[in-house]
């Protein structure tokens, strides 16, 4: 697999690119190694650069987070990032047979790394943290993405794709606010 190739794959065509998905031959490890960590390191670094070098300005202010405090913010927001994809995978794989899908956590973590393709790149505009909001764009399209994808991977019918998504919003808001909490108190 070819890590460009497939980001362009799933952003510009994600129906034909699920497919190619679904028939690799893959472990977790060769997603994590091959794409994960790579595409993880995205928004790390970019927010990195624009919180510890380029900084933030607003009412007056201006702020720039230390060197070491953003290196050490960097490594644990990409470790982080890294074990939310697993876990949000987990409970994908938990919830299959509610939208009456089938339990398979290697389609399950496929979902998610590749799903969340769009967030991850819009991780970029981290790099100036004013423009970071538009990083928001990507998250709702790797929404879109997933939502395509629980079909073909999870074999769930399209008609409970939906709700299906819904329920993964919710549970990745929760995943969300609780990878904060240990961000922030690291």
């Amino acid at each position: 697999m070819n890590i460009v190739e497939r980001v362009k794959g799933i952003l510009l065509s994600p129906k034909a690119e699920w497919v190619t998905i679904e028939a690799e031959q893959s472990t977790a490890a060769d997603i994590y190694r091959g794409y994960l960590v790579y595409l993880a390191a995205i928004p790390a670094i970019a927010g990195f650069i624009g919180m510890s070098l380029v900084g933030m300005s607003g009412l007056g202010f201006f702020y720039r987070v230390p060197i070491g405090a953003g290196l050490v913010n960097m490594v644990v927001g990409f470790i982080l990032m890294l074990a939310m994809i697993y876990v949000i995978a987990l409970i994908v794989d938990a919830l299959a047979p509610t939208f009456k899908g089938r339990k398979n956590m290697l389609s399950a973590l496929k979902l998610v790394a590749y799903g969340s393709t769009a967030g991850m790149v819009a991780g970029i505009f981290q790099l100036l943290p004013a423009l970071s909001i538009l990083a928001l764009l990507g998250a709702l399209y790797s929404l879109y993405l997933i939502y395509m994808g629980l079909p073909m991977l999870m074999k769930c019918p399209q008609e409970k794709a939906l709700p299906y998504t819904a329920v993964l919003v919710v549970v990745g808001i929760i995943v969300g606010v609780v990878v904060s909490a240990i961000s922030a108190i690291i």
